[in-house]
């Protein structure tokens, strides 16, 4: 199990992406976004319900008052859920699941992108300036940007745990 093949695109890019922390000013093209997002809105739901509202935030100064070390290029997509009063709504698992699709996306692209959930909580506060949908909370932000090529991808991304830690099996 710990051997890794080699040459699967999906499995490669997987196992190499990591959440990007340098970004350079160069800008994500309109194409790129429109792939991520449609990667968002293709995310599995439970019962398909899509519970989510996907917020683009392009303006400098918007994306500063969420992340401040954003730089202009950069993409802040809002990923929002559905309000429920419901015991044991998904809302957030299925926006989570968005998330994820939109990261993979942006990676596939040769971009980088870093899934923030501590800046939903701001959002929140101020929904109207981001423009959140009526019935609709924040759960985390994407940012999305080309990477900053001076920055050694291998050292700065963080340490995952030990295989042998986190894996149990019983056979």
């Amino acid at each position: 199990m710990k051997s890794q093949p080699a040459g699967n695109n999906v499995t490669d890019l997987l196992l190499s992406a990591y959440s990007e922390r340098s970004y350079s000013t160069e800008p994500v093209t309109d194409a790129q976004l429109d792939v991520i997002l449609k990667c968002g809105i293709k995310a599995p739901s439970a019962r398909n319900l899509q519970p989510w509202r996907f917020t683009v935030i392009q303006d400098e100064s918007l994306m500063k008052e969420i992340v401040n070390n954003v730089v202009a290029g950069n993409v802040l997509i809002i990923i929002s859920g559905r309000e429920s009063q419901q015991v044991g709504s998904i809302s957030e698992f299925d926006c989570g699941l968005a998330a994820e699709s939109m990261f993979i996306a942006a990676h596939g692209l040769g971009l980088g992108a870093r899934i923030l959930g501590s800046p939903a909580g701001k959002v929140n506060a101020q929904k109207n300036t981001y423009g959140i949908s009526e019935g609709y909370n924040a759960v985390v932000v994407l940012r999305i940007g080309n990477v900053d090529k001076t920055v050694d991808a291998v050292s700065a991304a963080s340490k995952r745990n030990d295989f042998n830690d986190i894996v149990n099996f019983k056979k």
